[in-house]
């Protein structure tokens, strides 16, 4: 049976979530190749497949990952906090989805991006306390347009 590029990209994008949720950073191109028993070039093609699918974003020019949304590997002001570890979130919508991809209680932590002010919430047992107002001043459909203004 013959594997195709397609296939080698599904099995890269489980590695990729199996290693940010057991280690808190999202892996390169050579770690995946190394775990995947895969060479490294088609590792590499298969991030830029998930990129151009919108699957995870890539550091501009590179095949580094940005993101692997709902986790970010730069440090941002979006942290999630559970009993098994934590993460950052490329912004405070994928903030709240990694508590709900992971399906746990988890402590989120955010500050408002016009006062710098803390806004602590929760997830336990699939309900939020807490209280702030997720700002979206682009429009889903724009999102990908500029993800990275996004």
């Amino acid at each position: 049976m013959r594997t195709t590029a397609d296939d080698v990209s599904k099995r890269v994008r489980m590695a990729i979530y199996e290693r940010v949720v057991a280690t808190g950073h999202l892996p390169d191109v050579r770690e995946i190749a190394l775990r995947e028993n895969i060479a490294i070039p088609m590792v590499a093609d298969a991030f830029r497949m998930l990129a151009d699918a919108h699957v995870v974003v890539l550091k501009p020019r590179t095949v580094e990952l940005c993101w692997a949304p709902p986790f970010s590997e730069i440090p941002t002001p979006f942290r999630v906090h559970s009993a098994t570890g934590f993460w950052y979130a490329p912004c405070a919508w994928d903030m709240f989805g990694i508590p709900a991809a992971l399906k746990c209680d988890a402590q989120l932590d955010a500050r408002c991006a016009w006062s710098g002010e803390p806004m602590l919430s929760a997830i336990h047992h699939g309900e939020v306390t807490g209280s702030g107002i997720i700002h979206l001043e682009v429009p889903a459909r724009r999102f990908w347009d500029d993800i990275f203004y996004t």
